[in-house]
């Protein structure tokens, strides 16, 4: 049945359309931290849809939520008022920091990106955009264009001029050699120069800690050190937290929060886990800066009732059952657990990361020189043991991605953990 749908997947959709493993995985349904395919085999899931079954796998608020809500109304657009849409609303602009904060919905977080990049552009009156290298903000055509990753942006065309900034990986590149505080003063220094040589950006768009890229991150405050040189000129943050945000990063609601010396971001962009596998995606940004359009505009799917009912009570039970602690706690055992199995392992060059957003990056044994067969192997090794998990990397996809839903138990922890170090070791 499976080889029959892949056939046919492969007959009708796009070939750059990835698929992972050598025989291809149809996951049927799902509940708490497992889900099952179509052959019967159960996995613990510890990539959660690329980070968008933050809650859990049939999450009973959620499907309450959106059961209730479809036998009244599913979709209106934003041309009539929308109860469930203006909850969720009071309740970010509530959690976001922002000040006078208006909020907008999307259905994705690349559609997110392109309104952040709308605003700043309309706003400041300027096309060039301040982007991180190795970063990834999206599919379409304004975010593949400032996307530092070559292997997500299969294009160089671009409505924006994009300057690329050092900083957004800790351990590559010329300044990875230094300390945390010279890294940082070396990236600001850089970016200084950079912007000697050309006209004031209209922002810049950084992940605090970059999805794709490997789940890599520079030290904490270096886009607290960014922010003074940018309101030197009156260049916008923009904080994609569509990976980051909702706690996941167990020590912070939001990943702009580690770097808030200097205040919050102008714009914060979401998506993926606030709508726990519904399709929400969404702009924060200061009153002044949102309502700078003057033209016409609305979201035909962006805010309708279903997805905004399921992603309140996602939002509710998060808050309630205080799934950014259990990141916290759950995510910092796992973290020390791999970092104990990678020292036995010659072909882990580093484990890093935050809560339950974990990057394990494999290399060839005794370099930095990127490995994805051997990611390619762990993947395989990890799901023949039960255990499903991602991958990512800049240069080259040499590091494994785990992120499991948030609520995530200690002994689900140890149990994927033992796989883990299983697949490494059959390397």
């Amino acid at each position: 049945m499976t080889r029959d749908l892949l056939g046919r997947h492969r007959a009708v959709l796009p070939e750059w359309l990835a698929l992972y493993y050598d025989d291809p995985l149809e996951i049927t349904h799902g509940e708490g931290r497992h889900v099952w395919d179509a052959a019967g085999n159960k996995y613990l899931d510890f990539f959660g849809g690329i980070l968008t079954t933050m809650s859990a796998h049939a999450l009973p608020e959620v499907t309450k939520a959106v059961s209730e809500q479809a036998g009244r109304i599913i979709h209106s657009s934003t041309l009539y008022l929308n109860r469930p849409m203006v909850e969720l609303a009071e309740r970010i602009a509530h959690v976001s920091g922002i000040p006078d904060a208006r909020v907008f919905f999307t259905t994705s977080g690349t559609e997110a990106n392109d309104t952040a990049l709308l605003l700043a552009t309309a706003y400041r009156r300027s096309n060039t955009i301040l982007a991180m290298r190795n970063s990834y903000h999206g599919r379409s055509f304004s975010s593949v264009g400032i996307t530092g990753n070559s292997g997500w942006s299969p294009t160089s065309l671009s409505p924006l001029q994009t300057l690329y900034v050092h900083g957004g990986v800790r351990t590559r590149g010329p300044y990875a050699h230094l300390d945390d505080r010279d890294f940082i003063a070396a990236c600001v220094v850089d970016l200084r120069d950079l912007l000697g040589h050309t006209r004031a950006p209209a922002a810049l768009i950084a992940e605090p800690i970059q999805g794709v890229g490997g789940f890599t991150s520079p030290p904490d405050g270096l886009y607290a050190a960014f922010r003074e040189v940018l309101r030197e000129r009156d260049i916008l943050w923009i904080a994609d937290e569509v990976q980051t945000g909702w706690g996941r990063t167990g020590e912070h609601f939001w990943g702009w929060q580690a770097h808030a010396k200097n205040g919050p971001p102008d714009i914060v962009t979401f998506a993926k886990g606030i709508g726990n596998g519904m399709s929400v995606g969404g702009v924060v940004a200061r009153a002044e800066i949102m309502n700078c359009l003057d033209a016409n505009s609305i979201s035909t799917f962006g805010g309708t009732q279903i997805t905004m009912a399921a992603a309140l009570a996602n939002l509710n039970h998060a808050l309630e059952h205080d799934l950014q602690g259990n990141a916290r706690r759950v995510g910092g055992l796992l973290l020390e657990r791999l970092r104990a199995v990678a020292a036995q392992v010659p072909h882990v060059r580093e484990v890093r990361g935050r809560g339950l957003m974990l990057g394990i990056e494999l290399s060839r044994p005794g370099t930095d020189e990127a490995a994805p067969e051997a990611a390619a192997t762990v993947l395989e090794a990890a799901r023949a043991g039960g255990l499903l998990i991602g991958k990512g990397g800049g240069h080259n996809t040499s590091a494994l991605r785990v992120a499991p839903p948030m609520s995530l138990t200690v002994a689900e922890a140890e149990e994927g953990a033992a796989i883990l170090e299983r697949a490494l070791r059959s390397i």
